[in-house]
């Protein structure tokens, strides 16, 4: 275990252990639930951002586009009266389109993403307060037809939360065998049987008390679900296809991948397209949450996906970063953002906390990439 993954568990530990020592309820089973719900919404954020910073990029639009996404679909369900799969499609083509042409000027044009993304925070901003009227447009929950409530207001029952759950430790098992192969053949070393069985049995456990935990209140929300699809596609492109060994060569060196014949430019537009699919995707579950499409609706969320793939492990300078350390940094972060508003703590110290955290995450990456952690 690296050092990174050290500090990542004390400091899990010791913000639950604050937080449980001044709130007594953020243990129980309905702050964990609501837990889970902004751990989702953070999380799918996070793992687009990091296709974005693999390739040695960033996403400063991403909070933007999460309202402006939303916003398109509530507007057309509640103030138009479409269809929610119709607006909600029309959300993602939008959704998609946007940042479609963001990838192709970076690519095409070499302009930093940097003041791309800055350039379409502003102007995704701004279309999407001129969507909303700049006013607030309610999510109307029990309407199962026409509303986008049920993504954070609906649970699996029972059943299908323990197949879900027998589901992924099944694919985290076949994933673990095929890894352990994978390495045997190219003559690598492997970790022994026994170790291997337990990292699995305590994930097993982990797992199994999520979801004693969360049956307690209402059952398995349908945004868990959402996050363990978009994880597990995320995982299968990043892992085992060629676009995400791609990725990874252009953020590690990009003058080698072009020599060696890697399509950089139509990879760059392609990881682009997944984010912005990833992004209209929280825009939904934001939304939903919030009970409402309004004007702080995604804001400041492009800082917390950014510091979930920092904390999680992901290189700044790029070529460096896993779905699973993505996962931990955004749990982390859901967790300081949930247990200070359980807390009542001001929103002038919630900015605090958040850059903080955002600089802490930096200053690690640096220190640790210039020790070679």
């Amino acid at each position: 275990m690296k050092t990174r993954d050290f500090s990542l568990l004390i400091a899990l530990a010791l913000l639950w252990s604050f937080f449980t020592w001044q709130v007594p309820d953020f243990l129980g089973a309905r702050n964990m639930t609501m837990l889970s719900i902004e751990l989702s919404t953070t999380a799918v954020a996070a793992l687009g951002m990091l296709l974005i910073i693999l390739l040695a990029h960033i996403d400063l639009s991403v909070g933007s586009a999460i309202g402006l996404t939303g916003g398109i679909a509530a507007t057309l369900i509640f103030d138009h009266q479409w269809s929610a799969p119709a607006a909600m499609g029309i959300s993602l083509l939008a959704g998609v389109a946007i940042y479609s042409v963001m990838g192709l000027i970076v690519a095409k044009e070499r302009i930093p993403a940097f003041i791309i993304t800055l350039g379409g925070l502003l102007i995704f901003k701004g279309l999407f307060w001129k969507v909303i009227g700049s006013q607030t447009v309610p999510v109307k929950v029990g309407d199962t037809e026409n509303t986008l409530s049920v993504l954070t207001t609906w649970y699996l029952p029972l059943w299908a939360s323990i197949a879900l759950v027998s589901l992924t430790v099944a694919v985290l098992a076949i994933a673990q065998i095929r890894s352990r192969a994978k390495r045997r053949s190219y003559g690598f070393e492997v970790e022994s049987g026994e170790l291997a069985f337990s990292k699995l049995f305590i994930k097993t456990q982990v797992l199994i008390l999520a979801l004693v935990v969360l049956s307690q209140f209402r059952g398995v929300p349908l945004s868990l679900v959402v996050l363990a699809a978009v994880a597990l596609i995320i995982w299968v492109i990043t892992n085992h296809t060629r676009f995400g060994r791609y990725l990874y060569a252009i953020g590690g060196n990009e003058e080698a991948a072009v020599v060696s014949g890697v399509p950089v430019r139509a990879v760059t537009v392609g990881a682009f397209m997944i984010a912005g699919v990833t992004a209209t995707i929280t825009g939904f579950m934001q939304t939903a949450y919030s009970g409402a499409s309004t004007t702080t609706t995604g804001e400041l969320m492009e800082l917390d996906a950014i510091a979930a793939c920092v904390i999680g492990g992901t290189s700044l300078a790029g070529g460096r970063g896993t779905v699973p350390g993505v996962l931990a940094g955004a749990f982390l972060i859901a967790t300081l953002m949930n247990g200070m508003t359980l807390m009542a703590v001001s929103p002038e110290m919630k900015f605090i906390a958040r850059g903080s955290v955002l600089a802490l995450a930096v200053w690690m990456d640096v220190r640790l990439s210039r020790r070679g952690k």
